[in-house]
């Protein structure tokens, strides 16, 4: 069907809500205009009254609009010279567009008192109003009552009455499709079409997340572009693909968006973090910024992954084309998520646990925790990254709940003043067995290659370090979440933390100094798989970078899980500067012909620390609690 010559200009998308808004008023209908903020309300009206030539009275809805604000009133100064006469008469909004043929426009309709609504009830069904002492005033042919409302916001708002509601037509609004939005964004912006297409993918992500009541409407993917094109100037980066751009899209989505979302009554968790899952989701940590594909509907994809451990990735970490069942659809979710098929295939109490598309059984998953916690925590870190949505979300704060709880086995804090602590560098007594542990070559060692005992006082600095290279998965994933919670736990007074993940590049997921939510930290590592190349290396670098900032601790140490098994970047031993002792904690190691336990207890026999092998969840509050306490 053509455009015919009546229909209003230029608005993007809502062809339909248009047709229907512009015969009302042809058919002079009065009518309610309903939808969430940002869905294009006001611009309709404006629209559809420039094209049949109205003047539109606006009108703000609050509660302090009374039926004399409103309808209007005597100036007493007038009424004091000259009586109540119409002459001392001043018009309030109502009256002067039913004087002159124009549209009033009633934003936020549920806000406004029930008394001042009851006044609009003669002029819907009669057209005229009676105004005390003035007589009543007839609207001309042109007036229109067009009012609009929010169903969604319940706060400071009214149910509106049904003697009004009768005497209205509906017009229900809803979000522009992705391409109309980005379109948008795109006008009002000027932005390129990647940050747009990014910032739209954002905002659309925040509609659909189940830990949200409310997403943002469309002015959040404006702010979005507009502060993410500020700080990528500000901070003198050229573009998305540039080091720095994901760190500032992170920036900007908070300040643009955490104040527009509403985190669902009864979930746990701050704005901040959800959007952090969102972004990691579209856009991973170590993945290229996503790009779109050109087409006026098209999403962004995210970057693929990279290779794992030398000798190929395990089961869980390998192509589509290695997988059972069918291959994945592409989309915007960033980690290669996992259909219900191969997570039949793997786990054998899945259809236990998740019975049906969408459904997480908590009360199975619990049986399954108390009769095998291992097999039961590498079930929920692979339903963290289902491809059923609704599986996916249950899943994931379900374990925010059992890893932090789990977590807190090894959560001990640091007792006494000060104590007998070994540490790297040759201030000291000289631990001779440590020493000729870790040294090798020309004698005398050199002085960082020595260990010495020391008393040192209680203040600790503990840096964790997360393998998320192509090894791990499954229960791997599950360890370094319930470590991440059980070190973050254990933080206070005495003991700072900071935690990192790692696999060829390293991401900060706490940074020493800040508190991130144990619930938080778990989210962030679950939606991680483990992908890419092994840079011990580049990992304890940033480490020591972290544990740097902590200028009044006693003590600098980095929890290192990993098999150490590096596959990218210089030898581990050679990163060691700036760390007092390394511990490792080998997640679910092979025989020691594997090498794995081997290199683990080598480099920490280099960083003057000690090893534990964690083959299960069992195992590892007792090696946290050794080391933390």
């Amino acid at each position: 069907m053509g455009v015919g010559p009546a229909l209003p200009g230029p608005v993007i998308g809502l062809r339909r809500e248009r047709e229907v808004l512009t015969v009302a008023l042809g058919t002079n209908r009065h009518v309610v205009l309903e939808g969430p903020p940002g869905t294009g309300k006001s611009t309709l009206l404006r629209a559809v009254a420039a094209e049949t030539g109205h003047d539109v009275v606006f009108v703000e809805g609050n509660a302090e609009l009374t039926p004399a604000r409103l309808v209007g009133s005597y100036d007493p100064a007038a009424v004091m010279a000259e009586g109540y006469v119409a002459g001392s008469f001043v018009d309030g909004p109502l009256l002067t567009a039913m004087r002159g043929s124009g549209l009033l426009y009633l934003e936020e309709l549920n806000r406004i008192p029930e008394e001042t609504l009851n006044v609009l009830i003669t002029v819907l069904t009669e057209g005229e109003i009676a105004v005390p002492r003035l007589g009543t005033v007839r609207a001309t042919a042109g007036f229109r009552l067009i009012a609009a409302m929010n169903p969604f916001d319940a706060i400071g708002t009214a149910r509106v009455g049904q003697a009004i509601a009768d005497r209205m037509c509906r017009v229900v609004l809803g979000y522009q499709d992705e391409a109309g939005e980005r379109e948008i964004v795109a006008a009002v912006t000027g932005g390129a079409a990647r940050p747009v297409a990014l910032a739209v993918a954002l905002v659309r992500a925040t509609r659909e997340h189940r830990d949200l009541r409310t997403g943002s409407s469309v002015r959040g993917a404006i702010d979005l572009v507009l502060l993410l094109d500020g700080l990528l100037r500000l901070r003198g980066v050229a573009g998305l693909a540039d080091g720095g751009a994901r760190e500032a899209t992170r920036d900007a989505l908070h300040a643009a968006l955490s104040g527009r979302v509403r985190v669902t009554e009864g979930v746990e968790r701050t704005p901040e973090s959800v959007l952090d899952e969102i972004l990691d989701g579209i856009w991973p940590a170590d993945a290229e910024p996503p790009a779109t594909d050109g087409s006026a509907g098209g999403a962004p994809t995210p970057a693929g992954d990279g290779p794992g451990k030398a000798g190929g990735p395990p089961p869980e970490a390998a192509g589509p084309e290695s997988r059972s069942g069918p291959p994945e659809r592409p989309g915007r979710r960033g980690p290669r998520q996992t259909a219900r098929r191969e997570l039949q295939l793997r786990h054998a109490s899945f259809d236990d646990v998740s019975p049906e598309v969408g459904e997480l059984d908590e009360e199975a998953f619990a049986a399954l925790m108390g009769a095998d916690p291992d097999a039961a925590a590498a079930l929920l870190a692979d339903l963290a990254l289902a491809t059923d949505r609704e599986l996916r979300s249950a899943a994931r704060r379900l374990a925010a709940r059992v890893f932090v709880q789990v977590g807190r086995v090894g959560a001990a804090r640091a007792r006494g003043t000060r104590r007998l602590a070994v540490a790297r560098g040759g201030d000291g007594d000289l631990d001779l067995e440590r020493t000729l542990d870790r040294w090798s070559g020309p004698w005398p060692p050199a002085p960082e290659d020595t260990v010495a005992r020391r008393w040192t006082g209680s203040r600790r600095a503990v840096c964790l370090v997360v393998d998320r290279s192509g090894s791990m998965g499954g229960l791997g994933v599950a360890i370094a979440a319930v470590a991440a919670a059980g070190v973050v736990l254990a933080a206070g007074e005495r003991l700072e933390t900071s935690v990192l993940a790692f696999s060829d590049r390293v991401e900060v997921l706490q940074q020493h100094g800040r508190h991130r939510a144990p619930e938080d930290l778990v989210l962030a590592l679950v939606g991680l798989r483990g992908h890419g190349r092994t840079d011990v290396a580049a990992a304890l670098r940033a480490a020591a970078a972290q544990l740097r900032t902590a200028a009044h601790a006693d003590e600098r140490l980095v929890v290192l899980l990993s098999d150490c098994l590096s596959t990218a970047g210089e030898p581990a031993e050679s990163a060691l500067a700036g760390i007092d002792r390394l511990d490792v904690l080998c997640p679910l190691p092979g025989s020691e012909e594997d090498g794995a336990l081997a290199a683990a207890r080598s480099l920490a026999a280099r960083g003057g620390g000690a090893v534990a092998a964690v083959r299960s969840l069992r195992d590892l509050g007792p090696a946290l609690t050794r080391l933390l306490a």
